[in-house]
């Protein structure tokens, strides 16, 4: 039965759009020949509890365990397409497939008997056009470590997008990508750059696009960049040969401008005009879960002005409510993340650099070690505050100017900068390095003067870089319903001492992630023989099952 699709005229054509593409998301029944797919619940619980785990070691965000958990799976089935141990990591990739999906239904991360195995083969099609691009990328080089460490990188950066892509095929997010495609919309027409020509409508458009992305879904830079693949190369997802063949000889290049997309110039202008907004659709969001068994109601609901204010206020507030508790969690798990890689550290790399260079570590400086790090972690996400009462007010204001085409909209300006005067870039510069060194500096005495061997002072110091960095990005996160800008001296003071510390955790993150190489292997290593062991209890049960038939 069709849903009737009326209005009184005032919904803006993006959200009507939107609403649209929900109604028919939740109407339409896939037909599927097969049964769904089946795995057995005793090797699900037992998989499951190790995702538990990993969630603390890998520390991610729940919008991404899922993704993280394919991607995981990728490198450890394909490891034998860029590693020179072919004898060792030997894997068949026309049976990857179907044991990635199972992998992902004992885990938790898909519905057990829901899942229909028409998706297998789904799956197995989008796979061999990355392994396609893998093995046909020419890598042109008489530098063999060049040649290995991009291709660690090129494979890593791949193997991410394909795990975008599954994860899309199995489980498509109607309503999220509708939510994007219309913020954008609304976004792009609200923004304005002066000098109008300081950059052309389709890099606006992309710009605004990329923004949405980071600021509505906290969505990270591969799952943009699959979309973009998308937006860029409309036969992306179904291509032709010739296209793949294409494709795959200027890969390098599609790499590098995808990149170059992701870090324009004016990225942190778009993204600081979307942060300010992006609470409405946040709200929206929520209204229209809310709706899902009833999806006539929701356009009668938004053409009401009163119900929708009813809507926005109950949304807000429950988010609002449920705040604190989720930062609460986000800390606990930050911090269990980071007693456990302390703990690793000490063991595996401190303790034995310690013992040989110096004198070993005391008890008070082992206590320290492990202490102070996840404390710094729990302090700095535990401060974050909730916003005013008066943010409601502006909450409401905005969403009718969104929602609304006869509401008035309010403009965003981007303004071409003039380059600073040397002076004063040398003076803010000046300033930026003082902070940073007394911030290294203090972090480094403590360190010193708790009697942490000097070896361990440094990895110490490098750990504290990273937990900062990863509390300011959860402190970003939780300005999820926060329209107005108030910033207390204590946060501005906090700013001046965190933000160099931050920014040296960011930037390690990142070469950490480009040349850890070893990280492919550990999970090669380390989750072989458990998948097997699953496998294995999986098949026992199925046994045993066989054998109880028999008994009648």
């Amino acid at each position: 039965m069709n849903v009737p699709f009326t209005t009184n005229g005032f919904l803006s054509p993006p959200v009507l759009e939107l609403v649209k593409k929900y109604q028919e998301d939740l109407q339409k029944k896939p037909k599927f020949e097969s049964s769904p797919i089946h795995v057995d619940e005793i090797a699900s619980k037992i998989a499951y509890f190790y995702e538990r785990i990993r969630k603390i070691t890998d520390w991610k965000e729940e919008n991404i365990l899922r993704r993280n958990a394919i991607e995981r799976i990728l490198k450890r089935s394909l490891i034998s397409e860029i590693s020179k141990f072919n004898f060792i990591f030997k894997s068949n990739i026309n049976e990857i497939a179907e044991p990635l999906v199972l992998e992902l239904i004992r885990g938790g991360h898909l519905p057990n008997d829901e899942i229909p195995r028409e998706k297998i083969e789904e799956v197995d099609k989008v796979l061999k056009k990355y392994i396609y691009l893998i093995r046909n990328a020419p890598f042109n080089s008489t530098n063999s470590s060049f040649v290995l460490k991009k291709k660690v990188n090129f494979f890593d950066w791949l193997l991410s997008i394909a795990a975008c892509e599954i994860e899309e095929t199995l489980s498509f997010p109607v309503k999220e990508n509708a939510l994007i495609e219309a913020m954008t919309l609304l976004m792009n027409e609200r923004i304005r750059f002066v000098p109008t020509n300081a950059i052309s409508e389709n890099d606006k458009f992309v710009q605004t696009y990329i923004a949405v992305h980071r600021t509505l879904f906290d969505l990270d830079e591969a799952i943009i960049a699959y979309h973009l693949l998308k937006h860029q190369y409309p036969s992306w997802s179904n291509p032709s040969e010739e296209f793949l063949k294409k494709i795959t000889e200027n890969i390098f290049t599609v790499w590098e401008t995808i990149d170059n997309i992701l870090h324009h110039h004016f990225s942190k202008e778009f993204f600081n005009i979307c942060e300010k907004t992006d609470t409405v659709f946040t709200i929206l969001s929520d209204i229209l879960g809310s709706f899902k068994n009833e999806p006539e109601k929701i356009v009668p609901i938004l053409s009401d002005k009163e119900n929708f204010k009813k809507q926005v206020v109950k949304y807000y507030n429950q988010r609002l409510t449920t705040l604190k508790s989720r930062l609460f969690k986000l800390a606990i798990f930050s911090t269990l993340s980071v007693f456990v890689s302390n703990w690793f550290s000490f063991f595996v790399v401190e303790v034995p650099l310690a013992h040989f260079f110096y004198q070993g570590f005391s008890l008070s400086a082992a206590i320290f070690d492990f202490v102070v790090p996840s404390i710094v972690m729990f302090v700095l996400v535990a401060i974050i505050r909730p916003p005013s009462s008066s943010n409601l007010n502006r909450v409401l204001g905005l969403s009718y100017s969104f929602v609304y085409s006869n509401e008035e909209k309010e403009i965003y300006e981007i303004k071409f900068k003039k380059k600073r005067r040397p002076i004063t870039s040398f003076i803010i510069a000046l300033f930026y390095l003082i902070a940073f060194l007394v911030s290294f500096g203090a972090v480094a005495y403590f360190f010193y003067l708790v009697k942490i061997p000097p070896t361990s002072v440094i990895l110490d110091t490098i750990g504290i870089a990273l937990n900062v960095f990863a509390a300011l990005v959860i402190r970003n996160k939780a300005r999820e319903i926060t329209v107005e800008e108030k910033t207390s001296f204590g946060e501005f003071f906090l700013d001046i001492i965190s933000l160099p510390i931050a920014e040296t955790g960011s930037w390690l993150a990142s070469k950490w992630r480009e040349y850890n190489v070893v990280a492919v292997f550990f999970n090669v290593i380390v989750e072989t023989p458990f998948i097997s062991f699953i496998e294995f209890i999986e098949s026992w049960r199925g046994f045993l099952k066989e054998r109880k038939a028999d008994i009648h």
